[in-house]
């Protein structure tokens, strides 16, 4: 059995995990809107990524004979002023999300449950590459602007697949 506190902290992970989610797909409406496919897909696949996260979370809490306690998801709706304010969001969220995430590793560790440390240092690792994949995007749209530059990158973002994460849970 896990800890009170680790077993509310991985709860509202998964909510955290869910609303970036729905923050994702409100990312992916705004570029959908604009006809730039490969940014609304590049969020798309994101959506997905956050809420596979939410779910090994659920997964974990069952296995390990803990309740899920679901809650409200806050409107993630934001009127972004041009092409590149999502992108700078999406960074920033990022970095939230590994604070969060850093919160629950340190008090694992501080219960001393290697159980929860071991499940979440996957999730340490995930989020070195969101935020690194949530730079790259901000500094090449920085690097190539508007134009051609902005066409070229819209190509590309439309290349990214979906692929389920393939961790153990225990």
């Amino acid at each position: 059995m896990l800890q009170k506190s680790i077993v509310n902290l991985l709860n509202e992970q998964i909510n955290k995990e869910l609303f970036s989610a729905y923050l994702y797909l409100d990312m992916a409406d705004f570029y959908a809107n604009a006809g730039l496919e490969g940014f609304e897909n590049w969020f798309k696949v994101q959506a997905q990524e956050e809420q596979d996260h939410a779910m090994l979370i659920r997964q974990y809490l069952l296995n390990n004979g803990h309740e899920i306690k679901l809650s409200a998801i806050a409107d993630p709706s934001r009127e972004y002023k041009d092409f590149k304010e999502p992108l700078t969001a999406a960074l920033e969220h990022e970095r939230y999300v590994t604070d969060s995430i850093n919160t629950i590793y340190t008090e694992a560790l501080a219960k001393k449950d290697y159980r929860t440390v071991q499940f979440l240092d996957w999730f340490v690792k995930e989020q070195g590459e969101e935020e690194m994949n949530a730079e790259n995007n901000l500094n090449q749209f920085e690097l190539f602007g508007a134009g051609k530059g902005l066409y070229m990158l819209d190509r590309d973002l439309k290349a990214r697949v979906h692929v389920a994460p393939s961790l153990v849970l225990d």
